[in-house]
């Protein structure tokens, strides 16, 4: 976690200081006011056309200076400047600013400023300015604040610019940089000038390379002011009367730069595209002052641990559940196995306390709380989860992590902001583990949300302040689908019979949710519209609610012929017309890792049945295609067998991620499978 470090703690005995400004670096990128005329050339945003906007520049600086209070504070300026070139592109209008606040000190927006700037008929460029009335603030979290406001008259052609100065005296607080954003950047430039006496971690990510990466040294002077009396302090320890000193600092100046950055869009089966943008992030590490030992600030994650379990919100929870007591010793009695036991546990939390859809690290209402008003958000539940497996004598301990949305998290780095989530981890035995969540009323006992899996990320396991571990959110489920009928085929084409579909694991997960949401008349009209053609006379659903069984829906069905077949001779892609399936990966390339969460399969078996008097004249040969490193199989075969087709497709994915050079390997892998399954069979009337 960055750390709230006042600045009166880093600057005790300063009570003026006054700087002098660092070496000068290169010109700056951009002049809030200066448009050029070129912004509103058409046909130099020709390389853009499929992009919604474009930002042309965006230039941020940070830099120490002093406070009204003689301490140091962070200042950081930003201009940006965006041209819109769609309507859909109108929301890059919109601008907002972070602002951290603890207890009553708060960071300061200032110099607020901005224009949106058209070509009239004539030619001229006109400007609107920025309205302090469409400027308004939202609170986000209870320490972040988000100033927002909305450009005027947008409108495609324009091109909107605005500026703003933020002041922070939560030195650990050093502005972040984002370098890419869903729309191509020009350029983007970030400055940092970091006085001698504080040390941060450059935390980079993402894919795109630096244009420019300058670190120079340069200097500059304080003035140490004293005020009388005795100041013991960083450079002096006592002062008789009012004094002054200068003192020169050695100051580090960073320049980063960007140029012509493509647009980061999300992808299929994408964790979140935070996890890949270009950017870098700080971390405040220590402090170094004259004369005095160096201070390490950062954290550790044993700091991280006990700051939660210290939490009342957090560890203060997590034995609370006595007041289960009576359900408990129940449910203990009637199962004596730990496995059994922890399932019972799970399904009572689970069935009895609704979360409510807000993701959360800590608990709102209190465990109590939220099983009298049987909701709350998800550390309600998964907190009280661990708090009743402990009152039933298991061993079970919270896990925090990142949701798939949220992002992944770095190891290496203790910040508790990469958290948002909390699971449990109940120990069975020695040798087995169960992560466990009950925020899912059709997820069975060890089976996590598809939202917290992700193989790029790992879970903290946090058995006390001292001890914690690493555990993988990797799951035993899978997502399963396996489809059979009994079709018979008529002279014209037309298919009737039975069909089951059968779905397991994260697909019944998903299936049984929208079947709760849908009803089943519902469920199975939305079924027809992704089916083309079909026809249901009738339709059944089982185990709906019994959880360790596959979903199944048994349909009687009726399918027209694919298109008006020639005389005598009938044209089948039997799969296709069942499955209607499309390839995901449509694009040639992809740089980041294809994350499906959990391993997957899908079978299709059907029994066909020919009409009278009809041979097979063609039939797709029978296929094996493989992933390459034991990556997955497809496996496809057309077996006659009397008059009648045995048609068998099956694909299996040994792994859950497959990384960015294996991605042209796994598209061709669908194309191949695709293709087999569209294949004819051609039938033929005998003569």
């Amino acid at each position: 976690m960055k750390h709230v470090l006042r600045t009166t703690l880093l600057a005790a005995g300063l009570s003026a200081l006054a700087c002098l400004p660092a070496r000068a670096q290169a010109p700056e990128p951009i002049k809030f006011g200066k448009i050029d005329s070129k912004d509103f050339d058409k046909a130099a945003f020709a390389g853009d056309s499929a992009a919604n906007a474009v930002i042309l520049c965006d230039y941020g600086r940070s830099r120490f200076d002093m406070g009204s209070q003689g301490g140091f504070v962070l200042v950081f300026d930003r201009v940006i400047r965006i041209k819109i070139l769609k309507k859909a592109g109108y929301e890059w209008g919109d601008g907002a600013v972070m602002l951290y606040h603890k207890g009553a000190d708060t960071e300061k927006l200032s110099n607020l400023r901005g224009f949106t700037y058209n070509l009239g008929a004539n030619g001229e460029i006109t400007k609107d300015k920025l309205e302090t009335s469409a400027v308004f603030t939202e609170q986000v979290t209870g320490t972040l604040t988000r100033r927002k406001f909305t450009m005027p008259n947008v409108r495609e052609g324009s091109v909107v610019e605005y500026a703003y100065t933020v002041t922070s005296d939560f030195l650990f607080n050093l502005q972040d940089w984002t370098f890419q954003h869903q729309v191509p950047t020009r350029w983007s430039e970030y400055r940092a000038s970091i006085p001698e006496y504080f040390h941060y971690k450059q935390l980079w990510q993402g894919y795109e390379p630096l244009a420019v990466q300058e670190r120079t040294d340069g200097s500059t002077q304080f003035v140490v002011r004293g005020s009388g009396g005795s100041v013991g302090g960083n450079w002096t320890t006592s002062h008789q009367g009012t004094s002054s000193q200068a003192v020169v600092a050695q100051v580090v100046n960073h320049r980063w730069a960007t140029q012509n950055v493509p647009a980061l869009r999300e992808e299929p089966f994408m964790t979140t595209a935070r996890d890949y943008v270009t950017q870098i992030n700080f971390e405040l590490e220590g402090v170094k002052w004259p004369n005095e030992a160096y201070r390490n600030v950062s954290g550790t994650w044993e700091k991280m641990q006990m700051e939660l379990l210290n939490a009342d919100e957090f560890g203060g929870q997590l034995n609370r559940g006595g007041f289960l007591k009576a359900q408990l010793s129940a449910l203990t009695a009637q199962n004596p196995l730990a496995a059994d036991r922890a399932a019972a546990v799970h399904a009572l939390v689970r069935d009895n306390v609704k979360a409510n859809g807000q993701t959360s690290l800590f608990s709102d209402a209190g465990i109590r709380k939220a099983w009298d008003q049987h909701q709350g958000n998800a550390a309600d539940v998964n907190l009280l989860l661990i708090a009743a497996l402990r009152e039933a004598g298991l061993r079970a301990y919270p896990v925090i992590l990142s949701t798939r949305e949220h992002g992944r998290v770095d190891t290496n780095f203790p910040l508790l902001t990469r958290f948002n989530y909390v699971v449990a981890a109940v120990q069975l035995n020695d040798s087995t583990q169960v992560l466990a969540d009950a925020t899912e009323p059709f997820a069975p006992f060890g089976m996590l949300p598809a939202a917290c899996l992700s193989s790029q990320s790992q879970g903290r396991l946090i058995q006390d302040a001292a001890h914690g571990s690493w555990v993988e959110l990797n799951s035993p489920f899978r997502h399963v689908s396996y489809r059979s009928a009994q079709l018979t085929l008529d002279e014209r084409g037309n298919l009737s019979g039975k069909l089951r579909d059968e779905q397991g694991g994260y697909r019944a997960l998903q299936q049984r949710a929208d079947l709760r949401q849908q009803g089943e008349k519902k469920y199975v009209e939305n079924l027809l519209k992704q089916q083309q053609g079909w026809k249901i006379d009738k339709f059944a659903f089982q185990n709906t609610t019994t959880l360790t069984k596959p979903l199944m829906l048994d349909l009687d069905l009726r399918v027209p012929s694919e298109a008006e077949q020639p005389l005598g001779t009938i044209y089948l892609s039997l799969l296709q017309t069942l499955n209607e399936a499309t390839n995901p990966f449509r694009l040639a390339d992809r740089r980041f890792p294809v994350d499906f969460g959990a391993r997957r399969e899908e079978t299709s078996m059907v029994t066909l049945a020919l009409p009278a008097g009809y041979t097979v004249e063609e039939m797709p040969k029978n296929a094996v295609i493989d992933l390459p490193n034991g990556g997955g199989r497809f496996l496809f075969s057309v077996t006659p067998v009397g008059n009648s087709l045995q048609i068998m497709s099956r694909m299996t994915l040994n792994r859950s991620m497959y990384l960015a050079d294996e991605y042209a390997s796994l598209r061709e892998f669908y194309e191949r499978m695709l293709a087999k399954q569209a294949e004819k069979i051609v039938l033929k009337r005998k003569s």
